[in-house]
């Protein structure tokens, strides 16, 4: 063996030897050289005295500084494992390591999470229920359940209908109970409806025969194995929301083949560009809508990103787990909903727990900079002594942030995320977000299949997780400063983020190991767009809206009580003073209100080119009296209230016309934005 290859393996055992410094332990034996048959390999042989505890029994730990032996010390490694680079793989394992270690030292929690296997029949009810459809098994309050299968596109319906089929199948069988035939839902008509492609106006399915769609992608391996596809990374690819992203599969014939025997490079340049095309709606964020809006968002995300793996082939799996109770009180292990409760106590409003806030802003105030920042860990004793510390004084104001180091604070970020009792992107989901890697090749259809997964978090998890993304994108942003790369702290943030703390999860999770740091990475780069809500969503939950409202009114009609309330409204209604309120606002006119302006009310004439930063401005200049009162005017935004939307704060590039047009009935108010 050359001095070169002699001197890696010196330079290899001196980094481990500082970690173990790093750790409090002392270095104690030197290194021993070991002859094998067949191809040099070098082993190091170590005894660690912990200093911290200061026990007297030492630790013996034998590395081999080989490259497999360095990034799967303990883990067989799968396929996805070996398409990668072997020498990208060294920060999750060396996460992977310490994560375990602070593990046996007592840091971590001890509670468990049990996956459950599922009786044949459950998967499908406990889907049905989670999209909003638990009335097609109970049979009661079918209104509900109509009026969102009413506005299901083709693919969203088969997807519905199969998995229906399947539980009335399986219920029959075991004879708990009758269930209703699949064609009371979804009809008997032999005829095909003629499908229009567009999201806007999606196939009623009532009495209506759905046909069987078959997938037209043929299901490949792996993504790892067949490598991603080239692309320019000068050359920007237009994403556009308005399409449901399952119909668009099943539309187009073409069945893609992926070239064989490629790898996924860490190359952070090689992934592709895309800009999302802007409607005449403009975007909408997931801040943007009312909590019973996203409610039903999540619904049809997962009656989507059903369809969507139908139509590629692929089985949307799904984990059943325990439910696992959390402490009560407490910063670490506590669970978000608890944590959130009790710091709007403190500041109402607040959506980030403020433990996290405080350690995104000190890690953003000093640590940005700093070398290795989330890959070289704290000292061991020092995160264990300030974890203690703000447990017992965090709420009283007085802890003394000056004295947490950046790479102590990164491991205190990184302990707060895997000791949630529920992992931040869900257990249950796990499944579906491996498969978008392993099982689609193209990055464009695993950044749709990655969107609608991400509309599916609850709100509390989606908040924290785009705080964090956001973090992390600065951090790569400062990567000449602290060496840290879009793969580096993809591969560290792996781990912490998708290692749940399951029974048998470990050797399941660490054969996805390549898979889980390409998702992060995706989350990392393409964050802008996967807060977007898709506007076809949106343009669901307005049909959903007024079907329900139809649907209420029709019931009304049959309340003797309420018709007398309606007549004795309808001649309210028809005073003087109500038609001429009412000739003051013709067709093409909007009533604008703005509460905290001096000037409460407007009526704007509106064209095809007004837009909502146009009537922003428009009042800004009708309630200021120079520049110093504009400048100092609260930021406000325009918000489409009621009608068929429950809230929806529209983008400044939005043209109103088309707004007013999709939902004339809206109330149009001026008011701060929630942060």
């Amino acid at each position: 063996m050359d001095n070169a290859s002699v001197g890696n393996i010196h330079l290899k055992a001196r980094h481990f030897i500082g970690r173990c410094q790093k750790e409090h332990f002392t270095y104690v034996r030197k290194i021993c050289v070991k002859y094998h048959t067949g191809p040099w390999l070098w082993g190091v042989e170590y005894i660690l005295l912990d200093k911290c505890t200061k026990k007297s029994q030492s630790r013996k730990i034998n590395r081999m500084l080989s490259n497999e032996s360095l990034h799967s010390p303990v883990f067989n490694r799968s396929l996805s494992q070996v398409s990668v680079d072997s020498t990208s793989m060294e920060d999750f394992w060396c996460e992977v390591e310490s994560i375990q270690e602070s593990n046996e030292e007592g840091q971590e929690g001890n509670m468990v999470m049990e996956v459950k296997p599922a009786d044949e029949g459950e998967l499908e009810a406990e889907w049905l229920q989670e999209v909003g459809l638990s009335t097609l098994i109970s049979g009661t309050g079918e209104e509900d359940g109509q009026a969102l299968l009413s506005t299901l596109t083709r693919t969203q319906a088969a997807a519905v209908q199969k998995r229906y089929t399947t539980y009335t199948q399986t219920m029959r069988k075991k004879n708990k109970h009758t269930v209703r035939d699949v064609r009371d839902i979804f009809g008997a008509n032999d005829s095909s409806p003629t499908f229009d492609p567009m999201p806007v106006s999606p196939i009623p399915i009532n009495g209506l025969q759905l046909p069987r769609i078959k997938p037209v992608w043929k299901p490949v391996k792996s993504c790892l194995e067949y490598g991603l596809e080239k692309a320019s990374p000068s050359v920007a690819e237009e994403l556009s929301f308005e399409a449901s992203f399952s119909e668009a599969i099943a539309v187009d014939n073409k069945i893609q083949e992926f070239p064989k025997n490629q790898r996924i490079k860490k190359d952070d340049s090689a992934l592709p560009k895309f800009i999302v095309w802007k409607s005449r709606f403009g975007l909408t964020e997931v801040g943007d809508l009312s909590l019973e809006d996203m409610k039903k968002i999540r619904y049809l995300s997962l009656i989507e990103l059903t369809a969507f793996y139908d139509a590629l082939g692929i089985e949307l799996k799904r984990n059943r787990t325990a439910r696992v109770k959390g402490r009560e009180s407490g910063l670490f292990g506590v669970p978000l909903t608890i944590l959130l409760e009790n710091d709007q106590k403190k500041l109402p409003g607040t959506k980030v727990p403020l433990i996290f806030q405080k350690l995104l802003q000190k890690l953003e105030e000093s640590g940005l900079d700093t070398e290795g920042i989330l890959r070289v860990p704290g000292s061991a004793l020092r995160v264990k002594t300030l974890r203690q510390e703000l447990e017992a004084t965090f709420y009283e104001d007085n802890f003394d942030w000056n004295q947490v180091r950046s790479n102590d604070a990164a491991g205190l970020l990184k302990m707060f995320i895997r000791e949630l009792p529920s992992p931040l992107f869900t257990v249950e989901y796990l499944p579906a977000f491996i498969a978008l890697v392993e099982k689609i090749s193209k990055i464009k259809l695993q950044l749709q299949a990655l969107h609608l997964l991400i509309m599916l978090l609850p709100d509390a998890n989606r908040d924290v997780a785009k705080a964090l993304l956001q973090f992390l994108k600065k951090v790569v942003a400062n990567e000449d400063k602290n060496k840290m790369s879009l793969w580096n702290v993809s591969m560290i943030l792996a781990p912490n983020l998708f290692m749940c703390k399951g029974k048998s999860a470990n050797q399941e999770e660490m054969k996805a190991a390549a898979s889980t740091a390409h998702i992060v990475r995706l989350l990392i780069r393409y964050q802008d767009i996967l807060w977007t809500v898709p506007s076809f969503l949106i343009s669901q939950v307005r049909k959903m809206n007024e079907a329900a409202a139809t649907n209420t009114k029709k019931q009304l009609t049959f309340d003797k009580s309420v018709r007398k309330l309606l007549r004795r409204k309808t001649m309210e209604r028809e005073r003087p003073e109500r038609r001429r309120e009412q000739t003051d606002v013709p067709e093409g006119v909007i009533r604008v209100y703005a509460p905290l302006h001096s000037k409460v009310s407007m009526a704007i004439q509106l064209n095809s080119r007004t837009k909502a930063k146009d009537i922003l401005a428009r009042f800004h200049c009708e309630n200021s009296h120079g520049p110093s009162d504009y400048s100092n005017e609260p930021s406000q935004s325009l918000y489409e209230i009621g009608g068929n939307i429950g809230e929806h704060c529209l983008d400044p590039d939005t043209y109103m016309l088309d707004v007013y047009h999709a939902n004339p009935q809206a109330e149009w108010i001026l008011k701060p934005k929630a942060s």
